[in-house]
């Protein structure tokens, strides 16, 4: 476990008034890059939907402000002060013109650097989580301004919903909620850094679409899914080639409609009409490549 606090002597004591939050992971069901701004950042449309499985966060009351970070992939969390759960909290204190305070908790489940915004979703659940803990009053586009501030995914996490994403990402459309769908995700436990992952991007830009998530049902989706791709693949691929296995190991598993990679990877997802048959791959994936992250998903309801 490792921690960071203000004064660190002070012995941690919760109160009876704590409460948890998931950080849900992001999936991008597609990812089109439309263009390149003058500062390098590249322009995107994206149809981001997050999952039920996620980080855990803990918050209860204290003076001070503790974070601690556990659970399977807390080892490979950055340092204390470069966590964005760290940086939020500072900068939702800052803007209430208060001091931070209160105990969080980040039970890390999801893999660092793997294309499924789990920093950014953390990122997002604290400033909700503490905004909470702190009574602060339900101002949802004052703490959206905040999370543009923490990065270009941290706004359409702090959604929690299905969204049409546009800019750098950090321009997002609320669409109609989504059907019951069913999905595996697969990391081959390769980080797989987002700046490198862009910085090796050579393929011609996608022409801008509309897309207006107008669809009946599951199946209507899953067609019109099928149609799209992820622009940064190839890129990714570069960098870690071992994603091309785990798409293949996904395609392969039986009643898998599409297998496609997650943002800038190596986190691929494949999509499946029944939890019992999304469960059914899990188990033969984890069978085969015991040293992978595999986990089952379904939309966040």
């Amino acid at each position: 476990m490792t921690s960071t606090a203000h004064k660190p002597k002070t012995v941690p004591r919760l109160s009876l008034n704590t409460f948890k939050l998931l950080a849900p992971a992001k999936i991008n069901l597609f990812l089109h890059i439309t263009g390149k701004r003058e500062d390098g950042y590249h322009l995107l449309q994206s149809l981001m939907a997050f999952l039920d499985v996620g980080d855990e966060m803990e918050f209860s009351r204290h003076d001070s402000l503790f974070i601690d970070v556990d659970g399977p992939f807390a080892g490979d969390m950055p340092s204390p002060h470069d966590n964005l759960v760290y940086k939020a909290a500072q900068l939702l204190a800052a803007e209430y013109k208060m001091t931070a305070h209160g105990r969080v908790t980040l039970n890390k489940k999801l893999p660092v650097a793997s294309g499924i915004a789990g920093g950014s979703s953390d990122a997002a659940t604290a400033l909700s989580g503490l905004a909470k803990l702190w009574g602060l009053p339900e101002e949802q586009n004052r703490l959206q301004k905040l999370a543009q501030k923490l990065g270009a995914d941290v706004p359409a996490c702090l959604s929690r919903k299905p969204v049409w994403a546009e800019g750098i990402g950090e321009k997002i459309t609320l669409l109609p909620e989504m059907p019951p769908m069913h999905f595996v995700l697969a990391n081959p436990m390769v980080a797989t850094p987002t700046p490198e992952v862009f910085r090796r991007f050579r393929a011609k830009f996608s022409a801008p679409l509309q897309f207006s998530g107008r669809r009946k049902n599951a199946s209507e989706w899953i067609a019109a899914l099928k149609i799209y791709r992820n622009d940064l693949l190839d890129a990714a691929l570069e960098v870690t080639p071992k994603i091309r296995d785990v798409l293949n190991a996904l395609q392969e598993t039986p009643n898998c409609h599409f297998a496609r990679l997650s943002g800038s990877g190596a986190t691929c997802f494949g999509v499946y009409d029944h939890a019992e048959t999304a469960m059914a791959a899990v188990n033969k994936l984890k069978q085969q490549y015991p040293r992978w992250w595999v986990a089952p998903a379904a939309l966040l309801k």
